[in-house]
Formats: structure tokens, sequence, C-alpha cells
């Protein structure tokens, strides 16, 4: 199969070169060259000095050939501004050909390491430009297709065939939509390529997902080895799936597994599949209701052997854990120093799972060495110790399309092998899988392969500090006229490794910032964190992961004269088109993903400063919060913003939601029978409808996740506690909430609220035994 790169975008060069009038002849050599280059219907991007040419490499990346004037200068006789454009394009695109034009009389000053750099010389006066042109087209298709990786581009060959359809998808390449006014709009809208790309594994010589062959196969190949696995499966129902499929090839009914709190819901559905124990973890919390690392003492040997034994669904309370899963990195970005991780529980489990859903990038840029799975080279990586399996949403933060994720295996100790491995696999995965989703997956890994990924990293990271930043100068400047301002979640100070000296966050140079992870670490001796007895040098903060911090609680847990709480500022972003990704009750956080532009953080910025204005001056609830066209509660019709701000910070207050909500996650429910038992008594309709008001003692059929803060409160097959404790109290505190101020209600799964009142499912309590 050949593979033909017409189908991709259309062929562009660089032409680097400035007329210079001593030079005529060169002059006229480079504009027959590129007429010949237009007649290969090869577009051509001239630019005549180093700052242009510069901004082009850097914001076009369709460009697919730089063609450079060695002599890019007049006046340059040692050719710096050349060298510099050289080293500039490398340290983006490693790949990328150059080609130097270059007269013999100045070929002397070529140097071995920009020989190295560049790719073929162009004698525009001896060779002929049509030659040269030829030279340059081969060099882009070659370009062209190095850079697609292998199941991309089986696709694209495939479909450069044109083949008549005789099996799935019905569709036949989008013909079908063809045939109908509605099918024609939706044929149009997506396009052809990617229509025709939706294929089925009828097409053998593009492989199989199931058996992992062919095309896909090597796809996969090639995705282990970027991310620096043993073996990497493509998975395209999302990491929920992957979290399934790696539970169930590791651990079955009456296994134990130990089971991080914070937990992502497929974590709770695997539990429940596999009929697996499950011994939790219980993460750390701050006082802002962040969620820290567990603590690295309690995965010790002889804190994981105590919780086996007082977990009262354990029978034998000597036998190892097959398992253990991690959450890494917590919703509030939060990384592990992975070795310790590891290293702390290998004495108690052969196998460890950290979901990384959310930290797909973590491999390709130095400031997170050894923080996330797959750290180091895979050969180096001790036999001997516990078999490591990732997930990796690459939808989430990379650039693959939703639903796309990648399971990373590295082996070790009693590993999983292949074969038992995919027998999980294929009794999740579909028999008709969308193409284009494994495309993508392979392609976020391709751009993330080398250079790239560490351009593309460091470009979030730099956004992400530039903001965080900015935002640190004007609190400054508004405490200093005794005002207030958002602040974000980071170190005050930070010290220049270099120096030694002490620098205010905001001071301190991007470079340190940007490289130095010492400035992100969580110490014990430091309070801006709030995690108390925190262990050295175990956990870190992910800098693109900013949460902004409202007036109202400080780090300590004191709540202050003035607080507002982030629900009603993220509801004034959405009024401006801006959507966060997370909102607790006084942070909120924002995702500086590949995808952010530079600059594009100005325009929140403007809009938090916005949002003090509308408050300091109580702008109608009305007219801040709601769209023109949209019914605003008769509640809030003649209420001002810092008014209403005030009415639900003194329900926190009043209510101690936070201390409620702190208590609530800091101690775990007694468990009454697995998750797995609880679901058999909810398929068998064992179950009640229960008001809260009711709850006292109940077990629960189906877990309760409330959010903020996204992880499991009470999980099925637990018990609620007393009207006292803190889990009922929480519920209440949140209903009344709710009742109080509508359209700013609270997301709980597993709680179903009618007319203002919460109910959940429980077990009979006959069969709650």
């Amino acid at each position: 199969m050949t593979f033909s790169s017409e189908r991709l975008v259309g062929l562009k060069v660089l032409m680097i070169h400035a007329d210079i009038p001593q030079l005529e002849a060169i002059n006229r050599s480079v504009k027959t060259l590129t007429e010949d280059l237009n007649k290969r219907s090869i577009h051509v991007v001239i630019s005549s000095d180093f700052e242009d040419a510069n901004a082009i490499v850097l914001s076009d990346s369709t460009i697919q050939c730089v063609v450079l004037n060695w002599m890019l200068q007049e006046n340059d006789e040692h050719n710096l501004k050349a060298r510099d454009m050289i080293k500039h394009i490398r340290s983006k695109n490693i790949r990328i050909p150059i080609f130097l034009m270059i007269e013999r009389n100045n070929a002397s000053t070529l140097t071995a390491d920009v020989m190295r750099q560049s790719d073929e010389l162009i004698w525009l006066l001896e060779d002929t430009s049509f030659f040269i042109s030829g030279r340059i087209y081969s060099a882009i298709l070659r370009y062209r297709e190095n850079i697609t990786p292998p199941f991309t581009k089986a696709v694209i060959a495939f479909a450069e065939k044109y083949e008549y359809s005789w099996h799935t998808p019905g569709h036949a390449g989008g013909t079908a939509f063809l045939k109908s006014p509605v099918g024609r709009v939706f044929h149009d809208y997506f396009g052809e390529n990617l229509l025709r790309s939706d294929l089925s594994i009828s097409v053998g010589e593009l492989g199989s997902l199931l058996d992992h062959s062919g095309p896909i196969g090597e796809s996969e190949k090639f995705c282990a080895k970027v991310f620096g696995a043993d073996r990497a499966y493509t998975v395209t129902n999302g990491s929920s799936m992957s979290n399934r499929v790696i539970l169930m090839s590791s651990v079955a009914r009456n296994d134990y597994a130990l089971c991080d709190r914070n937990a992502h819901k497929s974590t709770e559905h695997a539990l429940t599949m596999t009929g697996v124990i499950p011994t939790y973890l219980i993460p750390s919390r701050n006082n802002l209701g962040m969620i820290g690392p567990i603590y690295n003492r309690y995965l010790s040997e002889t804190s994981i052997r105590e919780s086996i034994k007082k977990n009262p669904l354990t029978h034998d309370k000597k036998k190892k854990a097959h398992h253990a899963i991690i959450t890494n990195s917590t919703y509030d970005g939060l990384i592990y120093h992975v070795p310790t991780v590891i290293d702390s529980l290998d004495a108690s489990v052969d196998r460890i799972h950290f979901d990384e859903a959310w930290y797909g990038y973590a491999r390709f840029n130095p400031i997170y060495r050894d923080h996330f799975g797959m750290y180091g080279d895979p050969k180096d990586y001790p036999k001997d110790k516990p078999s490591i399996f990732t997930t990796t949403s690459t939808h989430k933060l990379l650039a693959a399309l939703s639903q796309a994720s990648l399971i990373g295996v590295r082996d070790g100790r009693n590993p999983v092998p292949h074969a038992r491995f995919n027998e999980s696999y294929m009794m999740h995965a579909s028999t008709s899988p969308l193409y284009p989703i494994i495309m993508a997956n392979e392609v976020s890994a391709e751009m993330m392969n080398g250079v790239s990924g560490l351009v593309l990293t460091t470009e979030s990271i730099t956004e992400a500090v530039s903001f965080r930043k900015v935002i640190g100068k004007i609190k400054r400047q508004a405490y200093a006229e005794h005002d207030w301002f958002f602040s974000t979640w980071n170190a005050d100070y930070v010290t220049d490794s270099d120096s030694g000296q002490r620098i205010a966050f905001e001071d301190a140079p991007d470079e340190l910032l940007i490289t130095d992870s010492a400035c992100w670490k969580l110490n014990s001796q430091d309070s801006w964190h709030g995690f108390k007895g925190i262990e050295d040098n175990y956990c870190m903060l992910d800098p693109i992961k900013v949460s902004v911090v409202m007036p109202g609680v400080s780090i300590d847990g004191s709540l202050e004269e003035m607080g507002i709480p982030a629900m009603l500022v993220t509801a004034f972003l959405s009024q401006r088109g801006i959507q966060v990704e997370k909102t607790t009750d006084f942070t909120i956080l924002f995702l500086f993903s590949l995808g952010v532009t530079r600059g594009k953080y100005g325009t929140l910025v403007n809009a938090l400063l916005r949002f003090k204005d509308a408050y300091d001056n109580n702008a109608p609830v009305s007219e801040v919060l709601y769209a023109h066209s949209s019914e605003v509660p008769a509640c809030y019709e003649e209420m001002g913003l810092k008014t209403l701000a005030e009415s639900m910070f003194a329900m926190i207050k009043n209510n101690q939601i936070m201390a409620i909500q702190a208590e609530a996650f800091s101690t775990l429910p007694e468990p009454a029978m697995t998750p797995a038992d609880a679901y058999v008594k909810l398929v068998h309709n064992e179950i009640d409808t229960v008001h809260i008001d009711d709850l006292q003692g109940r077990i629960l059929a189906t877990g309760i996740v409330p959010y903020p803060p996204g992880i499991p409160m009470i999980m099925p097959g637990e018990n609620a506690g007393s009207n006292d404790g803190p889990y009922i109290r929480y519920l209440l505190a949140l209903q009344e909430w709710d009742r109080n101020f509508p359209g700013f209600t609270h997301d709980i799964h597993g709680v179903e609220s009618v007319n203002g009142n919460y109910y959940v499912q429980c077990l009979k309590e006959h069969n709650a035994k």
C-alpha cells in the first residue's frame, strides 16, 4: 500500500531570502525557483528578514520545507542571522527539511553544526531551478509521510483508492447521506474525508483493534514508544473503559484491592463488575476543599496491613491486595512523585494502576520528571518491582477526539500478559470502533513526539505562569489600596536555586517558574498549600492547572468577613462566553491545555476585573448573571450581586458547610457489603427511595458523589450513618442551600432532587445484610 499526501494540507514552502543589490544573479535565480515551485503546486511564502521568518515558523504549522539564503543579511560575514534562524527552526521542529541556498565563494563559512542541522545545499547558479524545485518537492513528500503515524497513513492511503464499499458501515463512505436532505446537511457539515474514513473491521488491510493487528497494531506500538510503555492499547470509549479493562484483567471476585477514595466513577463501576473487596485509601484535603495526595505514610506496608485488618469486609486479615489504583493527578492538579509511591507500595501489592486521565502530557516536559506512571526509560524499570498500568484520556488535555484513550502497561512483578489482558479488553471494546478516534489517538502521540512535545507543553506552562503572575500583581496592588481581588493557588514566594534568593511569585523570572519543579513542590515547612504534615518532595502542583481562589476562606480554614462563593463568578464568566473546568465553594479551576492560544488569558483577566466592578457596585443580578432572554427567578429580580454573595456566604458560615464537608470526606462510612453485592440487590429491585430526613442507618444502593469535590462520599453498600453524623448533615446543608438559591443548586450523583427535596436509593432494610 502506498501513501499519498494529496488529501492532506497543500504543499507549502517558506523561502527566507532578502534581495541584496550586489547579488542580482542570486535574486533572479530565487525568482525563477519560486516560479518553478508554483508550477508544482507548491505555495511559496517569502520572508525577507529574521523577525518575520521567526514569527512564521512559530505560527504556521503548515510549512513543510524551509529554503534559507545563507547570506540572509547584508554585511553579516559570520552568517549569524542564518545560524540563529536554523537554530530556531530546529528548536521547534527537528524533521522539517531545511535547504540552504549558497554560493561556492561563501561555502567555507559553513560549519559542521550547520551542515548537521540542514538537509541539503542549493547551488542556485549551478543547478537548474527545475531540478532544485524537484528536490524540494520530493523532500516535502518524504516529510509529510514521515510525520504521519502508521494507522493514519494506512487509512489515508486506503481512501485514495476510491473503492466501492460492500461492507459496513451502511452509509458507505457517506453516500447514503446524499439521498436525504438532512443527510446532505450532515455530509456537508462533517465533510467527505471524515465519512470515508469511517470504515470497519471488514477492511482487512487496516488491521483489527480487537487483535491489535496490522496498521492498528503498529499504531499501538508507536504510542507505546512515545509514552514510555512496554505495551499500549488504544481505547475508543474513554478512560472510563480503560479503567474497567485494567481492573477486570487484574482482579476477580473476593480479591483485595487498594482504592484511592479520590477515584473516578469508572473505578466504582469496575469494583462492581469485578466483585473485588476494596480497602480505601483516604486522600488529604486542605481548608479550601482541595483534594491532595494520599500521604506517603499511609502507603507503607504497616499502614496498608492495618487498613486491611480494620476493613469489615475482609475476612482473611493477612491476605495481600492484588491491585492498587491511585488517581494522578488529583482533580486540583496535585501529582505524586511516582518512584516514592511505587517503593512504598512495593511490599503490599504486585500491580499499581495510575489513573492519569487528565495528565497525558507529563512525559514530554522535564518539569514533570518522575511524577507520572511511565516515568524514565522502560528498559530501566526493575522487573522485581510492581507492574504498572496507566490510563490517559488523550482527548482531555492532548489533541485527540473525544472518547480517545490510551492504556499503558509496563511489566514488572507478576505481570498480566497480553493474551490475558486482551480478554478483558475485548469484553469492553466495540467490534465497530470509529476509526477517526484511533487516528486521533496516534496523531496526538505524534504531536508530542520529540521536540514538539516539549515546545507544546512549554507553551502551555508559559501561558499559565503568565496568567498567575498577572493575577498576583493585580491582587498586590489591590491589597496596597486596602481593596480585594482574586488570587491563584500557588506558592507566595519561590527560591532561585542558583542565587538562593527568595522572590515573590509574581516577580520571579519566567524561566525559573517554567523550568524549575522546586517552585511547585509542596513541602512541610510551607504554609501556602494548606496540607499539614505532607512529606517533602512527595507531591507537586501541576503548573497548567490553575485554581483561582475567591475571598472568603483562609488557608487555615477560618472564614473571613467578606466572601464570594465561586459559583457566582462561574455564572458571571459563563454569560461572557468563558467556560471553566471545575467550581468548588471558593475555587475555580482553569486548564491551560495545548489548545490555549497566546494571550488568551487576557480575556479571562478582563472578565475577573469586570466581576469585581459588578460586585463592588452591587450590580443587578438580573443583568450580570442572566442573559436578556433568560427567565430570572423572582427572588433575584430586585437583588444586587453583592447582596446575593453576602446571603450565600452567610449560609456557608451559619451552616458550617465547609467544616461539615471536610469531616464528611476525611472519614470512611461503615461498609455493610461490597459495591458488587449492593448492585445485585439494585438489579433485583430490593431497594427503597428514601428522603434524606429518613436516611439514618440506611445502606446505600447507589453511591453519592457531590460535585464539588467530585469524589464518593458514600459508596454503594455503605451505611449513611446517624443524623448527627457528617454525611447526612452535609446532604441536609446542601438541600437547604438548593431551596434558597434556585439556579445555583448542587450536582450530586446518586441524589434526586424533587421540589427541593433530596431522595436517594437505599437497600430494603430486611435485605441490607
